[in-house]
């Protein structure tokens, strides 16, 4: 040990069978300051980063904040440790094998003095530590109090007996980083060091609620079940010591009392002792209202502890719901009902300050979440920070709890090691005696990817029998059993696959087989421009009994805002940190001198490069394109076109009638119209009236009552079945002179910057470069192509061009290019372009056929008629309605973390470009199409690592697609379906082009 440490008696940091040493078990009790005085710890204490935990200390400390990570805060390195974020998803960041650790091993010591008040004199006092990654010892007044693991929960000890009340006091807390404990935190993550919640001492009467336990169900049954302990007469309980409760209900205040006949019972069974208390106060609560994450109905229920003479001794705060969980056949059923789980896997997180967050910050993450559609939280892959729960009762999220147990690296050696056994039950029960009390939590985790072994069982089991209220899911004890998912389970209620293909899980659940819910824990993985096929996911879920949902990989993308100029005075090339400036990021892009920071960039050796950004918002919560596509697949109000031509609404809520929204009519040509939403009960069907204007297409945009906007549910009235001329009012063939062309048969025209040619390459997506798509797409050449001009003809005024592309392996592509000159109603010359393009045999799977064209200068806005307005993909398009859209061109481009196709917009008819003193131009689409307009070609987006490598180009870079290929998830998951690839074959398309 260091020598700030003599008495500690061993090397806790590889000592995988010590959790513990002195720590107070976990409890759920909250005390008002009231009745339990508290002294805040958290601000600027003093630090010394150690190069290991046997280094001695310097003569010198730097200051550091609490909580914090020490990976992204400037301050004095006294020792040169230089420790900063590591990113790696599988892989250790060290090559040693369980329990060993790495001799250089970054150990962070914080200290500071407080003023202890006199008044605590006699009182119980405790040290809260919130969470320390990953090993934990402290001291009060230079004498050990204890030891703790598990980087994500709270360690409490008891400093009475070395505290000094009226005097100053020291505190050291020694966080070692990497630890026996680190193979067991293995998650896809950021690796961190330092104390990431908040640090307080309190003190309680000796005599003290030990845990408080509540049942309430949604018939209005309420049990508490108390523990009781003292640290008075060493230990023992006083005789004659009561406790009492009473229930806030909007009837009036309801006064509960212990039960008399637990207490005769325990009396009778000799279950009684002289140093733990046991209690229980029941009632029966008239009229409740059940809590759900529709109506997250909360009652504050107060626990009081009195000694034997009556006076108040301790005394407990919680806010509770009264509702029910369970399954039923295949069904997992909240309050007797079978709900979807609209999930997402969500970290603690921050851009500037890695693992620390606030009750602000984790508000902002849940409002954003509940005005997209999501209804459920896994808190992955470890118990979250605390204030979250409490926010997820009060806003309403049914939320999947996870253990901090993840040994992805070692999984089957550590699954069975006994090593390791109390480890595991050590974090599962831990987190089920905090987090107990929480409705909004109805199922736990034993944990992610971890394999499946005896430590499991042994976890399931404790936790099966301290609370058979909740189901268990667990995805090691089903992950080998895709096809034979009905086989028992011990570990697991719920079937809980990950990434399981759309086929997989409605076979399963067609088989006759099923005998659990089936709700992924993981699906639809959200890296880059991805979620492809969530609608047809979500449309499987809908129509097939056993499939309930599950929870988008993942929330955030886990960018840390970095450095590159030094600029601002400190040094380029690390975190940003907690300091940084306010104007640093916006809308999901870094200002200059700034980039987001992915694995690799801090020189971080192993990592796994960008795969941590894989998240539906951007760093700074800024909503991917995604997320909208969500929104609408959730919505809780959906249309139908009846075949007598009525319109159908419907309410797709499990527990809440519609008078929380309003709605109105939003029509084809502009302009709205009143809608009255049907007073409808979950579930509930009406038909009200068409809007007043008899349009192709009607949407109905459902707003809350703030205006957050909720749905855009959208009926075609009548489909647009016009010719392309007729739609470009094209009258006839024009007699202008001779269509021009330059020496390589490409088109000439005042609006080509470079002339419109065969495209069949796209600059790869994060699911095309680590599925290892786009390394075939590349084996076959499909990014440098070679056009070689065969023919032209020309003939009654056309011109039709023949060109080859050559492939590198995979054959050659014949494209021709028919051009007539046209002439418009209004007597303004145009073009068409009929193109062909006959792909080979051995082009089984290509990213798109289409034109690319780039134009003059200048132009700087776009207005089209298609899906809009965010953007769009072939399988991602639910979000965006058809209609009328304008956005200005840099704004079309989306800015994915790592730089990659972006900006699609699909179904397109017609778009117009426009800029100031620049002749613009309207084409017009034979069939909706894919098209994008952005500043960068694909060449620019596929060579850059991050944006601040990109120079936008003053020009617009034009795709018109017939085809493109759908997004999938194949980073992690399914690629996209049969029906979003593009193979061999002869593709057609033709567009018209007039000056706007």
């Amino acid at each position: 040990m260091p020598e700030h440490h003599p008495a500690v008696p061993l090397r806790p940091w590889d000592s995988p069978e010590t959790v513990s040493w002195r720590r107070l078990p976990m409890h759920a009790v909250i005390r008002p300051d009231t009745v339990s005085p508290a002294l805040p710890l958290d601000g600027s204490w003093r630090f010394q980063l150690l190069p290991a935990p046997e280094a001695p200390l310097a003569g010198r400390w730097a200051e550091i904040d609490v909580p914090g990570c020490w990976t992204v805060q400037d301050f004095d390195d006294i020792h040169g440790v230089n420790d900063l974020p590591q990113y790696t998803n599988i892989q250790m960041p060290w090559p040693e094998l369980p329990p060993r650790v790495p001799a250089a091993n970054p150990t962070g010591v914080f200290e500071r003095d407080l003023d202890l008040p006199a008044e605590w004199a006699g009182r119980r006092i405790v040290l809260h530590i919130g969470a320390a990654e990953s090993v934990l010892t402290a001291t009060f007044n230079g004498t050990p109090v204890g030891i703790g693991k598990d980087s994500h929960l709270a360690g409490e000890f008891d400093v009475t007996d070395a505290a000094r009340p009226g005097e100053r006091n020291t505190v050291r807390l020694t966080v070692v980083k990497w630890s026996d404990a680190t193979f067991i935190e293995d998650q896809d993550q950021w690796w961190h060091g330092g104390i990431t919640r908040p640090v307080r001492l309190y003190a309680t009467d000796p005599l003290h609620l030990a845990d408080v336990q509540i049942t309430a169900d949604a018939s209005g049954g309420l049990s508490v079940a108390l523990s009781v302990r003292t640290t008075a007469d060493g230990g023992i309980l006083p005789s004659g010591w009561t406790v009492s409760g009473v229930l806030e209900n909007p009837s009036g205040p309801l006064e509960i009392a212990a039960d008399q006949d637990f207490a005769d019972a325990c009396t009778a069974s000799g279950r009684v002792s002289d140093f733990l208390g046991e209690a229980r106060l029941n009632a029966a609560v008239p009229g409740v209202q059940p809590w759900s994450a529709e109506i997250p109905a909360l009652y504050d229920l107060t626990v009081r502890l009195h000694h034997p003479d009556g006076t108040l001794a301790d005394e407990s705060r919680q806010r509770i719901g009264f509702r029910d969980v369970k399954i039923s056949g295949t069904d997992l059923l909240v309050n007797g009902v079978r709900v979807y789980v609209r999930g997402v896997n969500r970290h603690d997180f921050h851009p500037l300050t890695g693992r620390v967050v606030t009750p602000d910050d984790l508000r902002a993450d849940l409002n954003l979440l509940k005005a997209y559609g999501f209804n459920a939280v896994r808190t992955s892959h470890y118990p979250p920070d605390p204030a979250l729960l409490g926010l997820t009762d009060e806003l309403g999220f049914y939320v999947v709890d996870e253990a901090d147990i993840e040994s992805h690296e070692h999984a089957h050696e550590i699954a069975d090691d006994p090593r390791y056994l109390a480890a595991f039950t050590d974090r599962v029960s831990r987190m089920a005696l905090r987090d107990k009390n929480h409705p909004s939590i109805i199922i736990w985790s034993l944990g992610n990817e971890s394999d499946y072994g005896a430590n499991h069982d042994a976890a399931a089991g404790w936790l099966r029998r301290y609370d058979p209220t909740r189901p268990i899911q667990y995805e090691g004890a089903i992950k080998d059993d895709e096809g034979h998912w009905d086989k028992p389970q011990t570990a697991s209620d719920i079937l809980c696959p990950m990434y399981a293909s759309i086929e997989a899980i409605t076979a399963h659940a067609r088989s006759g087989r099923q005998t659990m819910p089936l709700i992924q824990c993981e699906y639809s993985h959200a890296m880059g421009n991805s979620n492809g096929t969530l609608a047809e996911y979500w449309q499987a879920i809908e129509s097939t009994p056993g499939l309930q949902g599950g929870f988008i990989w993942e929330f955030w993308d886990h960018g840390i805002l970095q450095r590159l100029d030094g600029k601002d005075g400190k040094a380029p090339g690390r975190p940003a940190g907690p300091a940084a400036d306010p104007a640093a990021y916006a809308g999901g892009v870094t200002a200059p001198g700034y980039r987001w920071a992915y694995g690799g960039d801090f020189g971080d050796t192993p990592n796994d490069g960008n795969f941590c950004a894989d998240g539906v918002v951007f760093p700074d919560r800024t909503p991917k394109p995604a997320m909208a596509e969500h929104r609408e697949l959730a919505a809780p109000v959906r249309l139908e076109l009846t075949p007598d031509g009525e319109v159908r609404v419907t309410n797709h809520q499990h527990f809440r009638d519609l008078s929380w929204l309003t709605a109105q009519w939003r029509l084809e040509a502009g302009g709205t119209a009143p809608a009255d939403l049907p007073d409808l009960a979950p579930g509930a069907s009406a038909v009200i009236p068409l809007p007043p204007v008899a349009e192709a297409l009607a949407t109905l945009r459902v707003t809350s009552a703030d205006g957050t906007l909720v749905c855009t549910p959208q009926l075609t009235l009548r489909p647009d079945d016009r010719d392309l001329l007729t739609r470009a009012d094209a009258v006839g063939i024009s007699s202008v002179s001779p269509i021009p062309l330059d020496d390589d048969g490409l088109l000439v025209h005042p609006l080509f910057a470079s002339a419109p040619t065969l495209s069949v390459w796209r600059a790869p997506t994060d699911n095309d470069r680590w599925g290892g798509i786009a390394e075939r797409w590349q084996a076959q050449g499909l990014d440098a192509v070679q056009r070689k001009l065969v023919s032209v003809e020309r003939r009654a005024g056309r011109v039709a061009v023949l060109a080859e592309y050559a492939t590198d392996c995979a054959g050659t592509i014949r494209h021709e290019q028919v051009v007539t000159p046209l002439v418009r109603a209004d007597g303004l010359s145009g073009l068409l372009i009929e193109e062909t393009a006959v792909l080979p045999d051995a082009l089984t799977d290509v990213p798109r056929v289409g034109t690319v064209f780039e134009t003059v200068p200048g132009l700087t806005t776009l207005d089209w008629y298609g899906h809009g307005p965010g953007e769009t993909y072939p399988d991602r398009r639910a979000s965006d309605p058809v209609g009328h859209h304008r956005s200005s061109v840099d704004a079309l481009f989306t800015p994915y973390l790592r730089p990659q196709e972006s900006g699609g917009r699909n179904a397109v008819r017609h778009f117009a470009l426009a800029g100031p003193g620049v002749a613009g131009a309207t084409i017009h689409l034979d069939a909706p199409r894919q098209v994008s307009v952005t500043r960068y070609r694909a060449a620019d987006l596929a060579a850059a690592a991050h944006h601040d490598e990109l120079v936008p180009r003053a020009a617009c870079v034009v795709h018109l697609d017939a085809a493109h290929r759908g997004l999938g998830t194949a980073s992690c998951g399914p690629d996209t379906l049969p029906r979003y690839l593009i193979g061999p074959g002869t593709y057609r398309w033709s567009w018209t082009l007039f000056p706007a």
